[in-house]
């Protein structure tokens, strides 16, 4: 029987590792919880994994294949966006009808193509039927299940409303796919459009300047100052320079990239995004729209302030208000109200400060949180597609006056060339 080496908190809280022999990692899992202890850590050991072919079993094995798992036992990969909100979609409307949570589970398994989310399922349904929690068995999983949605589940088995904690989950998940998609949208044109005047930009330097170079050398022409700058420009890009210098910028790309993934580089980044001339407002309302959106449907589900603002935090995928947010938490925690914490942090709109401290007066803070999100997502379409509107014709201008340059690059010695034979 395979063995399982596990880390876990016992109820006084402190750290506890041990070994114990288990059919599969779910058994153990279960065991473990039946000593009273909460495991943080279940991985079958690697000279035991070889004996039983990799100690996967059961529904978790994902057909004839047995999943693959990291050396912690967990299931390698993730699932999609949006096959995380079609599932939780599907998932309220399952429970609501009446289905038992862990047959809801199968179906929704079942009807997975083959692969990371399908054997997640699996596992999840498996560790329910075993007598774990469903915002536990979820838990397990943390790369596709976030703690914003554990802690959502996990509201909602308390208060006896799964279903529509779901509900919320799905309507939440939603809206913040649907605003994606629609900047994502709006962006794709600009784009595709830039790309190509590239393209075509970088062809004319390589194949067509070079052969007016020859024909203009032939005839002894002097040249325009506009046509020996396009003239230089075409040898730039077509020498072995033009390419070091396109690798270099490939690599710095690369190179900020890994540097952004940073603490500090992460730091510097998300102030920069914030100041920004013009995107810089619509990122500030996007992560706005987020925090306010995340912290509404927290709140809604009954999940403590304090706790949803951890989340949050965590969620809206900016180091700068994230700290902003942990100032607001710690203010909390002395008494104070969310408005006022708010306020001074200086990185959120009159109209959130506002509306938040109106919806604490009243006591209707999940409404008022919810209305800002709305009002917030409003006004990034707005400003999206305003900002479309204005590249357009910023990309004809740039593509016009690049072609412009370049024909009257090439047509001034050739004018010349003309009045010469006129002359002769």
């Amino acid at each position: 029987m395979p063995i399982f080496a596990y880390e876990a908190i016992n109820a006084q809280g402190q750290k506890e590792t041990g070994e114990l022999e288990a059919a599969n990692r779910n058994q153990a899992i279960l065991e473990i919880r039946n000593a009273g202890l909460k495991p943080t850590k279940v991985a079958q050991r690697s000279e035991s994994a070889k004996k039983s072919g990799g100690g996967t079993s059961g529904p978790a094995a994902g057909g004839d294949k047995p999943a693959a798992r990291t050396k912690d036992g967990k299931i390698k990969g993730r699932a999609s966006a949006q096959a995380l909100t079609d599932f939780t979609a599907q998932m309220a409307v399952l429970i609501d009808a009446g289905l038992p949570v862990v047959r809801s589970l199968k179906v929704l398994a079942k009807q997975q193509k083959p692969g990371p989310f399908k054997s997640i399922l699996e596992d999840v349904s498996e560790s329910v039927e075993q007598g774990s929690s469903l915002s536990e068995a979820f838990a397990m999983h943390p790369r596709t299940f976030d703690r914003l949605f554990v802690n959502m589940i996990k509201a909602g088995e308390a208060g006896g409303i799964l279903d529509t904690i779901l509900q919320r989950l799905a309507d939440f998940m939603e809206k913040a796919q649907r605003l994606k998609k629609k900047v994502v949208g709006a962006m794709i044109y600009p784009i595709i459009v830039m790309s190509v005047a590239v393209m075509i930009l970088t062809g004319i330097m390589i194949f067509v300047i070079p052969a007016f170079k020859k024909m203009f050398e032939e005839q002894g022409l002097e040249l325009h100052i506009m046509t020996r700058v396009l003239i230089f420009l075409s040898e730039g890009v077509a020498s072995i320079y033009g390419i070091i210098f396109a690798a270099l910028l490939v690599a710095a790309g690369f190179g900020m990239m890994a540097w952004g993934r940073t603490p500090g580089g992460e730091r510097v980044i998300d102030t920069l995004k914030l100041k920004l001339p013009i995107f810089g407002p619509i990122i500030k309302k996007a992560v706005t729209a987020r925090f306010t959106r995340t912290l509404g449907t927290l709140v809604t589900a009954g999940v403590p302030i304090l706790e949803a603002l951890n989340i949050c935090k965590n969620a809206i995928g900016n180091v700068i208000l994230g700290e902003a947010i942990d100032k607001v938490a710690s203010s909390i925690k002395e008494g104070e109200t969310i408005a006022g914490p708010l306020s001074e942090t200086g990185l959120f709109d009159d109209i959130v400060v506002n509306m938040i401290d109106v919806g604490e007066e009243t006591g209707e803070l999940d409404k008022m949180l919810l209305k800002v999100a709305d009002t917030f997502d409003t006004y990034v379409d707005i400003a999206v597609e305003s900002l479309v509107s204005i590249l357009e014709p910023i990309l004809i201008v740039f593509m016009g006056g690049a072609i412009g340059f370049i024909v009257i690059a090439l047509f001034l010695p050739l004018v010349g060339l003309i009045d010469a034979i006129g002359n002769a």
